[in-house]
């Protein structure tokens, strides 16, 4: 199983964010937008690429489609999609996005269509019959698109109602971010997110090697600026759009003006953002903190000092701050007002965000331009001053590192940023996190393995096998930091006492049948085998000179000593130096055998033992006493140390011993 996600948009540039994910069989389309550089065929998302079967529509090869925001470069070809190319299934977005994405769509179509002349791409109607799709959603609410498909949204800050989006199909998970703020402003909270045990991440890179500096220089830096035009009879043009940082920045003016006392007027250029204030008043619980706190006593959005501008008023004399509808002039009133004010060197152009590629804001950011040609027959003089600041509500570097590190994904993509930003960022979170990520271009296709869990079902053996306790006892003395045994002075040797239940099964998957765990023992049933074990044997030779040492000390009773074959004598005394020394477990003595676990211990008196390694012995036999040892492989380590004791008592006369495994 496989996720493949096909990258219809916003892949190593920023604009039209189109991302198609394919999960288990799922197709969910992750944002539909426009790219506000373009006016030909680059500016939607090539739809063709989806594949659907031969002679079918979208709705056969999309299950649901997932808007996280208004902003045009997500949302924008979403009307086009759905009653052009014919769409019929589920659209899922937030409430305000549903209330705020049909005023965008339609300032847009008007200023493209019926302002500057172009070719119509959806109707006024389009747009409204296209909404009545979409199903909206509250943040953190679970909805089962499907039987098997089911999403949630999380809150991103950005600008109103914009969410992070979850999608579940069956084992395998994933986060589609949009656009996103780890850090809140005057207006909107920081994005927030549970922590999810996700196969992918997508997440946006805008700002892929930008750190922001402190949110209150950046303010100061913009009203210095702003103050400083005015002051000398300027006029400010802040290109921005609607909703967003136009709410931001009035928030930011209007608490200037009430300090400074300031009565040059601001004004807004459209009557669209009053519909959008409206709007904001109404979805207040998705707003800042302090906004929700204050709202009571004052409305943040209840503007004292922005009026509306009229058209007749450009020209007019003194000084004015005027906000203007499209951002990143593509267009519209913005380009209008710009073609005004720009040739005069005391007004300002203020830029408070990203500008996308081909639009007139990115060619005033990319240095300072004199001129700029709109089309082959206009060219405009730019004499006024020009000044970028980021008021953008895209997270930095830092914030996409600090969501990456909170999510730890086992995958990441990364989309809506310019290629070379992105490949830095790409290159640091493999480094510094080792997560696999990747960046793909428009048009291309990245697969990632994806999680399937297995239900089993437990046989009564193996749960009572788990359940019932298994205690060992041993004996073992205190251990310095080193893992060497110590006594402290005459201290009795500690009890332990280890559970030592079942704790691993046998998982068993027959065709066309539940998978099942098994007790070993079961499994062996089911084959009708027998168990085979793997033990290893050797004859250790222990030199007679050795023991004797042993025989007053460790042997008390001469009457006992007597009435023992000398075999029986031999286990005894090493019973009594083993218990002694070995501190890794408890020994029985079962008279004729010693054991530990799985060791095995016995007095050898065979003249030849199949186990005893002739060539390793030196000097003369009858001085020896050879000890047969059994053990299984999981006691590998019990039976070195002890044969390692057991050559201590004469190893000088007998070479490391080597091992032969049995049975």
């Amino acid at each position: 199983m496989a996720i493949d996600c096909l990258v219809l948009g916003a892949g190593q540039e920023v604009g039209k964010s189109c991302v198609i994910a394919s999960i288990n069989d799922k197709r969910i389309m992750f944002d539909c937008g426009m790219h506000m550089g373009h006016v030909d065929h680059r500016r939607y998302p090539d739809f063709s690429r989806i594949p659907r079967p031969q002679g079918t529509g979208f709705d056969r090869a999309i299950d649901c489609i997932i808007i996280t925001h208004f902003h045009l470069d997500h949302v924008g070809a979403l009307p086009y999609f759905t009653e052009v190319c014919g769409y019929g299934g589920p659209i899922y977005m937030t409430y305000p996005t549903k209330a705020l994405a049909p005023l965008m769509l339609e300032d847009y179509r008007k200023v493209m269509v019926e302002r500057r002349g172009e070719e119509e791409q959806f109707t006024a109607d389009h747009i409204v019959e296209c909404m009545k799709k979409v199903i909206p959603v509250d943040l953190k609410q679970t909805v089962q698109v499907d039987k098997d498909l089911q999403i949630r949204a999380y809150y991103a800050g950005h600008v109103l109602g914009a969410a992070m989006f979850y999608a579940k199909v069956g084992d395998t998970a994933i986060v589609y971010t949009g656009d996103y703020n780890m850090t809140p402003d005057r207006h909107l909270g920081a994005a927030q997110i549970d922590r999810l045990h996700l196969d992918l991440l997508i997440t946006e890179s805008t700002y892929a090697t930008t750190i922001r500096d402190s949110k209150y220089g950046r303010e100061r830096e913009f009203l210095k600026a702003v103050h400083k035009c005015i002051g000398g009879g300027g006029k400010v043009l802040i290109p921005t759009f609607a909703l967003g940082r136009a709410q931001e920045l009035c928030i930011l003016l209007e608490d200037y003006w009430e300090r400074m006392n300031l009565k040059v007027p601001i004004y807004f250029s459209a009557g669209l953002t009053i519909q959008a204030n409206m709007y904001y008043k109404m979805l207040i619980s998705w707003t800042s903190q302090k906004i929700k706190e204050t709202y009571s006593t004052r409305n943040a959005f209840d503007f004292k000092y922005v009026t509306n501008f009229d058209r007749s008023m450009i020209d007019a004399p003194g000084p004015c701050v005027l906000f203007a509808t499209p951002g990143m002039i593509i267009g519209g009133f913005s380009l209008e007002v710009f073609k005004h004010w720009a040739p005069a060197e005391k007004n300002l152009i203020t830029l408070p965000g990203y500008c996308g590629v081909g639009t007139i804001g990115h060619k005033l950011m990319s240095g300072k331009p004199t001129k700029i040609d709109l089309d082959k027959d206009t060219q405009i003089d730019v004499r006024c001053q020009i000044h970028q600041l980021s008021f953008s509500p895209h997270t930095d570097a830092k914030g996409i590192m600090d969501l990456v590190k909170f999510l730890s994904p086992k995958n990441i993509i990364l989309v809506h940023g310019e290629k070379p930003k992105i490949a830095i960022l790409k290159g640091r979170i493999k480094s510094e996190l080792g997560i696999p990520c990747y960046d793909p271009a428009n048009n291309e296709t990245v697969s990632i393995p994806s999680t399937h869990y297995v239900k089993a079902v437990a046989s009564d053996t193996f749960i009572r096998s788990c359940s019932h306790p298994n205690f060992k006892f041993s004996k073992s003395s205190m251990e310095d930091g080193h893992g060497s045994s110590f006594k402290l002075g005459n201290s009795a040797p500690q009890l332990q006492v280890s559970d030592e239940r079942v704790a691993e099964g046998i998982l068993v998957i027959e065709k066309s049948k539940k998978a099942k765990v098994l007790h070993q023992e079961e499994l062996l049933q089911m084959l009708g085998e027998k168990e085979n074990k793997v033990q290893f044997a050797y004859c250790c030779p222990v030199r007679i000179g050795n023991l004797e040492e042993t025989k007053s000390t460790d042997i008390t009773s001469t009457n006992d000593k007597l009435s023992m074959t000398d075999g029986s004598l031999w286990l005894q005394i090493l019973f009594a130096r083993l218990s002694d020394e070995f501190s890794g477990g408890n020994i029985q003595d079962f008279g004729e055998h010693l054991q530990v676990e799985s060791f095995r211990m016995s007095t050898c008196l065979k003249e030849t033992c199949p186990y005893r390694i002739d060539e390793t012995l030196q000097g003369n036999r009858s001085e020896l006493v050879f000890f047969c040892c059994t053990w299984s492989v999981a006691d590998e380590k019990i039976a070195q140390r002890i044969i390692s004791i057991l050559k201590n008592f004469g190893s000088s006369a007998v070479k490391r011993n080597s091992l032969v495994p049995i049975g």
